[in-house]
């Protein structure tokens, strides 16, 4: 019998099949699409996600990140990161290495959806395969999720993501992120002649309207070769609990809050080498418990930057306070790393 079926084949999915496989568990991904898969992704890997990809054995190409910088207006607050640098990576580079990894250490993948999830004592079938265990890895709008009514409705305002990226030379080596009444968009480094920007808002629109909310980067970027855009939302996810019986839920599926502070990748590859931790041990009840100890910080920091971002009152404060305060955003840029 397979020890570990895992449902997804993206960052969290192939990670939690690279830690199964390091651990002397044979794991089989079901994912749909071919390698690479492009999503949706501002693409910008913090310190803490170069650090947990390294210690699956995964190095994806793309431009060394030295730390994050706001700008909205003439106001500008900068924070290097301390210790090792982040990481600037087209997704489709991410997850030809995490799936290259996959295949180093014997992980199969099969071509498929999961459908219904059949649960026993001492087993799960779903795409005609049994497993001791299944771990679902499949996104931000997990089925399996659903399908096992661990679906938390949420009644935060809706946002949504929309990235493109542009032909031009990085001009900086920090992830910037312009802010704006409208939202956020990030500029991310990830190729010797591309960047990445991806926006973030409330409002629904082009890639070009939300733009024009950035006088200054609409400018820099008009006139040059873009390429598709591509979107993903409502980002807000929330689930009752992690793990039902034979299933854990990891990465996106698990929940998530938003991608105002970049910690996807991490929080990915985290929760999804937790969960086969607490398999591998036997002790699968200890993941619920695991996994909200893992991402409390990022929960609670991302919830409270969210939260004044879209307050009237303290939505134009943010970069004034930490243009003003420099120690203080150094403080939340290395609690963030």
């Amino acid at each position: 019998m397979i020890d570990i079926l895992v449902a997804g084949g993206g960052p969290a999915g192939l990670a939690a099949a690279i830690r199964a496989a390091m651990t002397g568990l044979e794991a089989v991904v079901v994912e749909p699409r071919p390698t690479p898969v492009d999503k949706a992704c501002g693409e910008g890997i913090m310190p803490s996600g170069v650090a947990a990809l390294r210690t699956l054995g995964v190095t994806p190409s793309g431009i060394e990140l030295r730390g994050i910088r706001y700008i909205e207006g003439a106001r500008q607050a900068e924070a290097a990161f301390q210790g090792h640098p982040g990481l600037g990576a087209r997704r489709t580079a991410l997850h030809t290495a995490l799936h290259r990894r996959a295949q180093e250490l014997g992980v199969r993948v099969v071509e498929g959806r999961v459908g219904e999830v059949r649960q026993g004592s001492d087993s799960v079938t779903a795409a005609g395969l049994t497993a001791r265990w299944l771990i679902a890895a499949d996104g931000l709008h997990s089925p399996v999720r659903r399908a096992l009514g661990l679906e938390r409705p949420c009644s935060a305002p809706r946002r949504y993501g929309l990235r493109r990226h542009y032909r031009i030379a990085p001009w900086t080596d920090f992830v910037e992120v312009h802010w704006s009444r409208r939202g956020e968009a990030y500029v991310t480094p990830v190729g010797e002649g591309l960047v990445g920007v991806a926006v973030l808002s409330r409002l629904r629109g082009s890639h070009e309207q939300h733009l024009s909310a950035f006088p200054a980067l609409a400018r820099t970027l008009q006139g040059l070769e873009a390429g598709p855009v591509r979107g993903a939302g409502p980002l807000r996810r929330t689930a009752v609990t992690p793990g039902a019986g034979r299933v854990l839920l990891a990465g996106d599926a698990a929940g998530y809050v938003d991608a105002l502070t970049g910690e996807g990748v991490a929080m990915a590859a985290a929760t999804a080498s937790a969960a086969v931790d607490c398999l591998a041990a036997g002790r699968p009840e200890d993941y619920p418990a695991r996994w909200a100890r893992l991402t409390r910080r990022h929960r609670l920091l991302t919830r409270a930057l969210l939260g004044a971002a879209g307050h009237r009152l303290t939505a134009g404060l943010i970069v004034p306070a930490a243009h003003r305060l420099p120690p203080l955003f150094s403080a939340a840029v290395r609690a963030l790393q």
